[in-house]
């Protein structure tokens, strides 16, 4: 090779690396509109999209893009999606959905916060143009979640319209959240015209049944995004159905009670929970733990109608009142029903389901919210002269039931306040959980004690770590007065873990029928205690 070739790739990939550790936050700006132009040498380029995506391939186009007035040449251009493609496809419209990978051809080429990969979706079945953006906003105050905003989207000069601008699942993404990017990465979405394999064991979709240690019987159901991982995802199948009280060793089973709660208060039920049982991904970390992460929010806040329960679609009336144990004695839907048959994590649950629910709607924060956001996109929206359903459903469907071309969606505000008054009314969201009030850390020489106030609790629990991003280890904490708890009986429980140059930690109480966690969103948040560097000399 050349070697003022090889040096121009080596500052290239440098750069790159630099860019890596730029924040993305200026894309992702929920009060910003990107400006995106793609062009294609082709005329035709409509055509070859639509060849390559029939043909099921995975191959993409050649265009230049500008966004925000950076051009970048060489990127690769596919069409993206299923339902939000086909079915637009077929009423003739030109908004489909894109997929555009910058470094398709020059492998260092990527946006500050080393972004590679843009996802265009085309607001399909959503007329009020929130979902989106507003199910990763809640998603992200408690678990690792895609940043989402918006985009004006170009194509050889010819102006498509408003699209959600949504972050890939990468391993900028990866990185990120976890601090390591090379572990088993499995998108959970079934290829849904594959036929089934002959003498396989019947599966259910993405819900991680086990289907036997062939791992030919998952590839129908799952998409492996990196080199290797079958093996991985056959042992936690396994794991699963076999020995499920083992769990905790292969899933972040909170991270996991985080997602399901989710999916239950916002009604997304296009994800594990719904009938399609899909729309998330596992990644196993450097520790050796799956951690959950979803995906495809245009139909949360109840704009699929199918729980997988019954084949007919649910009610306004039934979306709103929708269980919170939905799937919860389901042997089809294994990450819900083996997870939840253990106490303590069904009390964790619902404290989880608490959370948001006391964060997002009897704050009004939600509502406070998809106003600004309504408002902010009102003038794009009115522009876009290609969205998919008229202006006035935009307008309706914040607060009511809007047409989205035979289907009917629910409002948000619809949904969402019948929704809280519902929750409101279970009795386990009525009982009293435990009360934590000061937690505090005392370094000594050697060791770091920590201390917690708890009220109206049996057991106290200490969920603590030394590294940042490793799994959390739990201990019981006492009120014994031999545990520097101070004195036995005042409701202050202690426990002594030797010092580290980091501890993060989080506190559970549990008392018979519920559950409280301090900080109310760990483990995506937690305390800490972190020895300076002044001080550990």
């Amino acid at each position: 090779m050349d070697r003022l070739l090889m040096i121009r790739i080596f500052l290239l990939f440098w750069l790159c690396a630099l860019l890596w550790q730029l924040p993305a936050q200026d894309l992702y700006n929920i009060n910003k509109v990107n400006e995106i132009h793609l062009d294609f040498e082709q005329d035709d380029w409509y055509a070859l999209l639509n060849q390559y995506k029939d043909a099921g391939e995975d191959a993409r186009l050649l265009a230049t893009l500008r966004l925000n007035g950076v051009e970048y040449d060489s990127v690769g251009v596919r069409y993206k999606g299923n339902s939000s493609f086909y079915n637009v496809r077929k009423s003739d419209s030109s908004k489909l959905p894109f997929n555009v990978k910058l470094n398709f051809k020059k492998k260092s080429q990527c946006l500050p916060g080393g972004i590679k990969t843009l996802k265009l979706s085309n607001v399909f079945r959503d007329p009020s143009f929130l979902r989106e953006v507003m199910a990763y906003e809640v998603a992200r105050s408690y678990m690792p979640a895609s940043t989402a905003n918006y985009a004006i989207v170009h194509v050889n000069g010819e102006k498509l319209g408003l699209y959600n601008l949504t972050e890939s699942v990468d391993k900028a993404f990866l990185r990120k959240h976890f601090g390591y990017d090379k572990g088993t990465l499995i998108k959970c979405d079934p290829t849904w015209d594959a036929a089934e394999i002959k003498g396989c064991p019947k599966g259910e979709k993405a819900s991680l049944i086990y289907q036997g240690q062939d791992s030919i019987c998952y590839e129908r159901n799952y998409e492996m995004k990196s080199k290797n991982g079958w093996t991985d995802l056959v042992k936690l199948a396994w794991v699963l159905e076999k020995t499920p009280d083992q769990i905790g060793e292969f899933i972040n089973v909170d991270a996991v009670l985080w997602m399901h709660a989710f999916n239950n208060v916002l009604v997304n039920l296009d994800s594990y929970s719904g009938r399609l049982c899909h729309n998330y991904y596992l990644f196993k970390d450097s520790f050796g733990l799956f951690q959950p992460i979803v995906w495809d929010m245009n139909l949360a806040f109840g704009g699929f109608r199918f729980d997988g329960n019954n084949p007919r679609p649910m009610s306004n009336k039934e979306l709103q009142e929708m269980g919170l144990f939905l799937h919860y004695k389901n042997d089809f839907r294994p990450l819900i029903s083996k997870i939840l048959k253990n106490s303590l994590n069904r009390k964790i649950y619902v404290a989880h389901v608490r959370t948001i629910v006391e964060d997002y709607l009897d704050s009004g924060k939600f509502k406070e919210r998809a106003a600004e956001v309504h408002k902010f996109i009102t003038p794009y929206v009115k522009e876009d002269v290609n969205k998919l359903y008229p202006f006035e459903t935009f307008s309706e469907n914040l607060n009511q039931t809007a047409a989205a071309g035979r289907s009917k969606i629910i409002g948000l505000n619809e949904l969402m306040d019948a929704r809280q008054q519902h929750l409101a009314k279970h009795p386990l969201l009525k009982k009293e959980p435990p009360a934590i009030g000061r937690v505090e850390h005392i370094a000594r020489d050697k060791e770091i004690v920590i201390r917690a106030q708890v009220e109206n609790t049996r057991q106290v629990y200490l969920a603590y770590r030394f590294t940042e991003f490793a799994p959390f280890q739990r201990l019981e904490l006492f009120d014994d007065g031999e545990h520097d708890d101070l004195e036995a009986g005042d409701g202050i429980y202690g426990a002594t873990l030797e010092r580290q140059n980091l501890c993060q930690y989080y506190i559970i109480g549990e008392n018979e029928r519920s559950a409280s966690l301090s900080p109310r969103n760990a483990a995506h948040q937690f305390h800490e205690f972190k020895l300076s560097f002044q001080a550990s000399q």
